[in-house]
């Protein structure tokens, strides 16, 4: 058997030679074991039981070929919530937990009197949005659309996991909801972004579903489609929030001002620093924005 200090170090190394980031050993060492961290720190020089080393070193063997951590475990955690993920769904970001989070703020802000809020995600992936707006916040009722029927049967086993009640829909974009007749006071969207010539690493181009990734040539395609529909949807007080590129800036502000002069918008950064949220207000007189229209 080997100890944990030794084995960590070794699939370090390895993952240096293999640019893989090395923090990614502990992390899944910590996920294998269902111990916390301190506490693996705390018995570094202990020996790892038989199973685990083997699991771990099959595991490993995974990662190092760049399948990403979230495949070889089948889960990914988001906003306090673990969500199965494979290949018919995006692993959630940690940065998409901040988009939840601005979105938690602005439904206190400007729906503090309704009773019920209407929301949905488009594009639910793996509803790891849609399934955190559903559980903190118990005044919405949340819907979730895909395109994808593989990907809407993890986001259902998701919610179930996670006790959100959600009504998914399967249909590409708006449209479901057009035919519907749906009104809603929050649109959520973290559509594909990423123009098609743009090169991308491994672990993402080979094992997460293309079709949400790529938003078209230039990255907007999803979101044009979106401010073209939107005002079918949504209510006379309403806001839309989405995940944008961090140099979307330019673009995605040309492009609300042309297709949705009436409304106001603000872009916000993430805890990086970059440009990466987007919300577009229709009705809310009298708020304050960051980033007003220009």
């Amino acid at each position: 058997m080997t100890k944990f200090s030794k084995a960590v170090r070794a699939y370090e190394k390895l993952c240096r030679q293999a640019d893989v980031p090395e923090e990614t050993v502990m992390a899944y060492l910590v996920e294998l074991s269902q111990r916390e961290r301190y506490d693996l720190y705390a018995n570094y020089e202990e020996e790892m039981p038989q199973d685990l080393e083997t699991e771990f070193a099959a595991g490993m063997e995974r990662i190092l070929h760049q399948e990403p951590m979230a495949h070889v475990l089948g889960y990914s955690w988001f906003y306090g919530y673990k969500m199965i993920v494979n290949e018919d769904v995006l692993i959630p970001r940690v940065e998409t937990e901040e988009l939840c989070a601005e979105i938690l703020k602005r439904m206190d802000r400007y729906f503090a009197d309704c009773e019920t809020i209407e929301a949905v995600d488009i594009g639910t992936g793996s509803g790891a949005i849609a399934i955190t707006i559903a559980r903190e916040e118990p005044k919405v009722h949340m819907r979730a659309t895909d395109i994808s029927t593989d990907a809407l049967k993890t986001a259902v086993k998701n919610a179930e996991i996670n006790g959100a009640d959600i009504s998914f829909v399967a249909g590409d974009m708006l449209e479901p909801l057009i035919e519907e007749g749906v009104k809603l006071d929050v649109l959520i969207c973290n559509p594909p972004y990423i123009p098609e010539d743009e090169q991308m690493e491994k672990s993402v181009v080979d094992f997460e579903p293309h079709v949400a990734l790529f938003g078209g040539t230039d990255g907007l395609y999803f979101y044009r489609r979106i401010f073209a529909g939107c005002r079918q949807l949504l209510k006379d007080k309403a806001f839309m929030a989405f995940e944008m590129g961090w140099n979307q800036r330019e673009a995605m502000s040309r492009l609300v001002a042309e297709t949705l002069p009436e409304a106001q918008y603000e872009i916000l950064k993430d805890m990086n620093g970059k440009d990466r949220m987007l919300f577009v207000y229709f009705g809310l007189e009298g708020m304050e924005y960051s980033d007003e229209q220009e």
